[in-house]
């Protein structure tokens, strides 16, 4: 089954054909990042206009690029939340009317449930069940995951997300945005026992984040040395990250012995944080715990994931109609 897959939640305009949920055809990609960049963060109206913008030319690359013709995809799966509502209706409003058109059925799938099935679109993902960490700019989650299709969420952040935060705390040091990558790299040439900032485990036995904290204890620590902080930015994003990270990798750690779970993944945009990666694999190998983590190119928001979902979601049956509608938030 071709499945050709359109992301539109956030900043980024995605295409993909991907066969049978596994094999990916084509992922075309077009970053907003130059045009948020002056106001560090994502602007949703200019989000939404540069949807309408990309969305034909991304749609006809990744169709070219799979060297398919129209009349051989099968069916349609495009974000249907959670997300910003006016760049979701664009992709799925893209995706309604491609499918009547082709006289295809279409799916409307769940942007999470897409990342933490990106780790299937690799050579060796984990078998069910396992945990899996959701760490991206808008969400930081942890799910259970018996199924492609079934997700029993167990903890989630309380405020900022994690994403959010690296944004936040860049954008208080002067750093820019994105912060995520900035900060990764800045935190390689810091000591990150230099400036030791606090852990927020709230309860250790549950799975809950909170990241507000953090966030402010650096702004605390910028205010009151406001002539040393510039000489230590490099120790204070290596503090952050390993405050962040430490609490991330027990966590996950944790509920997965407690669901006696052999197989950790970790998706979403800040899986491709080069510090998560190292530590989660270190820590969990003493644990006897294999970690699964996708490839860079599917950690960020893409259209391959989406159709990997949406594959799943046909297979059962699901089909979504003219009357669907998009959604800001999971309830």
């Amino acid at each position: 089954m071709k499945i050709l897959g359109i992301e539109t939640s956030c900043d980024e305009t995605a295409a993909a054909v991907v066969i049978d949920g596994r094999k990916i055809l084509s992922s075309v990609v077009s970053s907003q990042i130059a045009i948020h960049h002056p106001y560090g963060g994502v602007v949703p109206e200019l989000a939404s206009r540069k949807h309408i913008e990309a969305i034909v030319p991304v749609v006809n690359e990744a169709i070219q690029n799979a060297d398919i013709h129209l009349n051989q995809l099968d069916a349609i799966a495009v974000t249907q939340g959670p997300g910003l509502v006016g760049a979701l209706l664009v992709g799925f409003s893209f995706a309604k009317a491609y499918s009547f058109v082709l006289e295809i059925p279409w799916i409307g799938v769940n942007h999470l449930e897409g990342h933490v099935n990106s780790v299937f679109l690799e050579p060796d993902p984990p078998p069910f069940p396992f945990v899996a960490l959701l760490v991206s700019g808008g969400h930081t989650s942890i799910y259970h995951v018996t199924s492609h299709t079934r997700l029993e969420l167990l903890g989630q952040t309380r405020d900022d997300a994690v994403g959010e935060a690296y944004d936040k705390v860049a954008k208080m040091l002067g750093l820019g945005y994105p912060g995520g990558k900035i900060i990764d790299t800045l935190a390689k040439q810091g000591n990150s026992d230099q400036i030791v900032f606090p852990r927020s485990y709230l309860d250790k036995s549950a799975f809950d984040f909170s990241f507000s904290g953090i966030k402010t204890a650096v702004n605390r620590y910028i205010q009151t040395h406001p002539d040393e902080y510039k000489t230590q930015i490099q120790d204070i994003a290596a503090g952050f990250q390993e405050a962040v990270v430490d609490v991330l990798v027990y966590k996950v750690i944790h509920a997965a012995i407690e669901k006696n779970c052999d197989h950790i993944a970790i998706v979403g945009g800040v899986a491709a944080n080069s510090r998560l990666r190292q530590k989660i694999r270190q820590d969990a190998e003493t644990k006897g715990i294999r970690v699964h983590i996708p490839s860079f190119d599917l950690c960020g928001d893409n259209a391959a994931m989406i159709a990997g979902i949406g594959y799943y979601y046909l297979a059962e049956g699901k089909k979504s109609d003219f009357r669907s509608d998009v959604y800001s938030r999971t309830v």
